[in-house]
């Protein structure tokens, strides 16, 4: 299992519209994710920036997550959840969530 943390801002307008979709996520978006092998999902809020955690425990995390972002639903999703977020600065061109490094894991 491979453990996963990233952050993005949180658009303020938006922060009503984006807790509001994630208390009543899509069973399609949830379906996506399972299927690539994600679980143990969490997207916590704090001063305005979101930390999401996430477990991975497929053996092809690039092809997994290709899947997601290939589904249909998923893409939907992405399109009514994109304009509540703002990605860091120091992200690359094309990238959303900035990846948190693990600095300490106690099991």
């Amino acid at each position: 299992m491979q453990r996963f943390a990233a952050v993005i801002r949180l658009r303020p307008e938006k922060e009503s519209a984006y807790r509001e979709l994630h208390a009543a996520a899509w069973p399609g978006v949830l379906a996506a994710l399972k299927r690539a092998n994600i679980g143990n999902y969490s997207i916590f809020l704090r001063d305005g920036l979101l930390f999401s955690y996430l477990e991975y425990t497929g053996t092809d995390y690039a092809a997994d997550t290709a899947a997601i972002a290939a589904d249909p639903v998923s893409r939907d999703w992405w399109a009514v959840t994109d304009p509540c977020r703002q990605p860091l600065g120091s992200v690359a061109e094309g990238q959303w969530w900035a990846p948190a490094e693990e600095i300490f894991h106690l099991d």
